[in-house]
């Protein structure tokens, strides 16, 4: 089935130096444009993450440092990849846990203002592991019958991602609208605000902690009985999204009370 679209929208694959969002690097961007058309448009680009690819990394990926030695920086292509991106929606496999906040991460980190949030995005694992619940590799072989060949290669997975969604419109007409603001709301596991998921909204739409021994309170509510909270996050491993929401909703906070 072919996708139905009021606007493009771009599926896409990041490999990394790893999977720690706060502190490792793209080392290769894939970018799959759809038009509602039907017209696609593709970059695939490596990046010098300016530090060592982990052997671990270069084992799944095959890239090596030696590979992107003489390659450009994010920050050299960050306003290129935003250029691509801006007024289209966002697709991917397991966009939403890892390549969206990492992308977002890397625009934060060289001064980039992509706002991402503002983007709808359809994460195809979301929709394979409510429904299937496996991998890249099996959904394409059990959507689209054909062997996934060049696996962890940004292109080809970004394209494989794209034909399973399609196919999945195929699969579960009963389950699934064609229709990118159902797409993306139902492959939604988590009612994240910021894209690490350290922030969600609870069943009322409050905004409160995914983690630690705040888990479950309002953020409100935490910021105000202990304050030194805000600083101990500020100060930590936590992403530059998740403590630019963090600070959004306690300047909001605070200016309410003025």
């Amino acid at each position: 089935m072919k996708l139905n679209l009021n606007k493009p929208i771009v599926f896409f694959d990041l490999e990394t130096t790893g999977v720690d969002i706060a502190s490792d690097r793209i080392v290769e961007i894939c970018l799959l444009k759809i038009y509602p058309n039907g017209n696609e448009e593709a970059k695939t680009m490596r990046i010098n993450p300016q530090m060592h690819i982990p052997e671990e990394a270069s084992k799944i990926n095959g890239i090596y440092d030696a590979d992107v030695a003489d390659c450009p920086t994010f920050d050299d292509v960050a306003a290129d990849v935003w250029a691509f991106i801006k007024g289209c929606d966002l697709g991917g496999f397991n966009s939403n846990n890892f390549d969206i906040p990492m992308l977002a991460e890397e625009m934060l980190r060289v001064g980039v203002d992509a706002d991402l949030s503002a983007c709808r995005s359809v994460d195809v694992s979301n929709i394979y592991r409510k429904l299937e619940r496996r991998t890249l590799i099996a959904a394409y072989k059990f959507y689209c019958h054909k062997d996934l060949e060049n696996a962890h290669s940004a292109l080809a997975d970004t394209r494989a991602t794209y034909e399973v969604l399609c196919a999945q419109l195929d699969h579960y007409p009963d389950a699934l609208q064609n229709d990118v603001t159902f797409l993306a709301d139902y492959s939604q596991m988590n009612r994240n605000v910021d894209f690490a998921g350290r922030i969600v909204l609870n069943d009322d739409g409050v905004e409160c902690f995914n983690f630690g021994k705040h888990k479950g309170m309002p953020v409100v509510e935490v910021l105000m009985k202990e304050p030194s909270y805000y600083s101990w996050m500020m100060n930590g491993s936590f992403t530059r999204n998740t403590k630019q929401v963090l600070t959004t909703i306690a300047l909001r906070s605070k200016n309410s009370k003025s």
